[in-house]
């Protein structure tokens, strides 16, 4: 009876945790801190240097992850469909290197360059980062929009509904939630499950 006391008390002790662990980050209408990472060419980004913009594509990404790499191209046409619109589409690597060595700097450097990124690639030196915005997996993306001096988070989750094969892909959640800002409609679908490799951690 003892041994199974303790085991009730585990799973019991395991289910707050999740419940904490779900309670972390952002939520729909809270205001996303900026923040000042380095990007690929050594220089540092900062929301605060887009001072045209209307808000940000944020997508927490890497080099290795399947997902994230399925997601590719299609994070590249949001940034072409979208940035000029006001909604660039700013990258984040949120993974310790010394848990994926794939994700490192350099090799950061060598993906964008591989693939042709028109947009930043940014490394989360010390994973102070993703935690704020309560990242978990990779690709995970949340659309900010710029109110009043504040980027207000309004939409939370993966880029649409097919990972593996973007011909089958028949709802669009990014795009359609960046088309209701930019019309200023109400976002039908403000959050969505991230689908993807969870963030590799030493930490963990």
């Amino acid at each position: 009876m003892k041994k199974i006391g303790l085991i009730i008390f585990s799973l019991l002790l395991m289910a707050g945790q999740t419940k904490v662990a779900a309670e972390k980050g952002y939520k729909i209408g809270d205001s996303a801190a900026d923040f000042k990472l380095k990007n690929i060419d050594n220089k540092t980004v900062s929301l605060a240097n887009y001072t045209s913009a209307k808000g940000f594509i944020v997508v927490f990404t890497c080099n290795h992850c399947p997902y994230a790499k399925a997601y590719e191209d299609r994070i590249i046409a949001l940034n072409k469909k979208y940035a000029h619109l006001g909604y660039p589409v700013i990258a984040i690597n949120p993974n310790d290197p010394k848990a994926e060595p794939s994700d490192s700097f350099e090799a950061m450097q060598v993906r964008a360059k591989e693939k042709g990124f028109t947009f930043p690639y940014l490394f989360d030196d010390g994973q102070k980062i993703y935690p704020l915005f309560g990242a978990t997996k990779t690709p995970h993306v949340f659309v900010l929009n710029k109110e009043n001096g504040k980027n207000i988070v309004r939409y939370i989750g993966a880029i649409d509904n097919n990972y593996s094969n973007p011909a089958d892909v028949s709802q669009k959640y990014v795009e359609a939630a960046v088309d209701a800002l930019l019309t200023n409609k109400p976002i039908a679908q403000s959050t969505t499950v991230a689908i993807g490799c969870s963030i590799k951690s030493q930490k963990k």
